[in-house]
């Protein structure tokens, strides 16, 4: 239901993606669980451009980014320059037959995905990539441009992912090609994980919190819970914050543990995923006893909102071991 295993933002270079042979790994290994379990098929036409949302992400889009990239279209329906540019991507779509899948996410309705990803302006294209979140480009970009970076991103899937696209049956039948997939049973968490979905739309981060938190006390190793209960506690502590004076305090106060940690919970919403957590191991440097551990939970925290298999939480796990020890 949530992303996961993600950059948060636009800080992968297409030119430099990190973590490519883990990632690589990974995606050969899901499509060989895929071809086990009967799928990896071809697909109709239809299926290459998808309406998804929040509930859908992870089957829509991380899922499917083992086996082809998906380009994101962050749009909404009062955003003129998304009126040009979505038919485009939608004909590309098709005259790439398999090379990509768009997947169209209305921002208006889908405010989580648009925070996790750092969207500052619509139109904006993303792309992700064997679970690897790749920012392309934002605004009615002229098509020439708009293939040219289709085109590198196909060539980076390709050498780096081993990504070669799906098979496209232009006799195919069905909006997505899965018609044919048997129902997948409802998990005995599904009500409650979905309760927290729609208190976090609605905005109530409070009863989301509450939600995951009930999920984690009769399995504590849930990992939707777990990523969720992060995400919702760091969206309530940013809600109310003045980012301007936020800012301002940590800069004049840089050995004031509350004042760093607000700062680099804005730095992580607002995607500078780097700056929050070279803030923190800084703030963990500085510190001691009980200043320097509260610094460190916070760090391990926000770990869990970006995931554990991120390359930036890695190296900041290194970095932190090194101030430490």
């Amino acid at each position: 239901m949530q992303p996961r295993n993600m950059s948060m933002s636009g800080v992968v270079d297409l030119a430099a993606v990190k973590a490519a042979g883990e990632a690589k790994a990974k995606a050969e290994q899901a499509r060989a669980e895929s071809a086990r379990q009967g799928g990896g098929g071809a697909v109709s036409p239809a299926a290459l451009v998808i309406d998804t949302d929040e509930a859908r992400f992870e089957r829509d889009v991380l899922q499917r980014s083992t086996e082809v990239p998906v380009v994101i279209d962050f749009w909404a329906e009062w955003c003129e320059p998304c009126k040009q540019l979505s038919p485009l991507l939608e004909r590309l779509a098709k005259e790439y037959n398999g090379r990509f899948v768009l997947a169209k996410i209305d921002v208006d309705a889908n405010q989580m995905l648009m925070q996790q990803f750092g969207v500052q302006g619509i139109p904006a294209v993303f792309a992700v990539v064997a679970g690897q979140a790749l920012p392309l480009f934002q605004g009615a970009a002229p098509e020439a441009q708009i293939r040219q970076t289709l085109d590198q991103l196909i060539q980076v899937a390709e050498e780096r992912f081993g990504l070669t696209g799906i098979t496209v049956d232009p006799d195919a039948t069905g909006a997505t090609g899965e018609a044919a997939e048997a129902p997948v049973p409802a998990g005995p968490y599904d009500a409650l994980l979905s309760a927290a979905m729609d208190a976090l739309d609605a905005g109530d981060f409070a009863g989301a919190i509450q939600a995951y938190k009930n999920v984690l006390a009769d399995d504590p190793a849930n990992s939707e819970a777990k990523l969720g209960l992060a995400q919702a506690e760091l969206l309530g502590r940013v809600r109310d914050m003045d980012p301007q004076q936020v800012r301002r305090d940590a800069a004049d106060n840089p050995g004031d543990v509350q004042a760093q940690i607000a700062a680099a919970d804005l730095d992580l919403v607002g995607g500078h995923v780097e700056d929050a957590f070279g803030r923190l191991v800084e703030a963990v440097r500085r510190t001691a006893g009980a200043d320097r551990d509260t610094a460190r939970v916070r760090l391990l925290e926000l770990f869990e909102v970006v995931g554990p298999d991120d390359p930036r939480v890695t190296a900041s796990r290194q970095a932190l071991a090194r101030v430490l020890f």
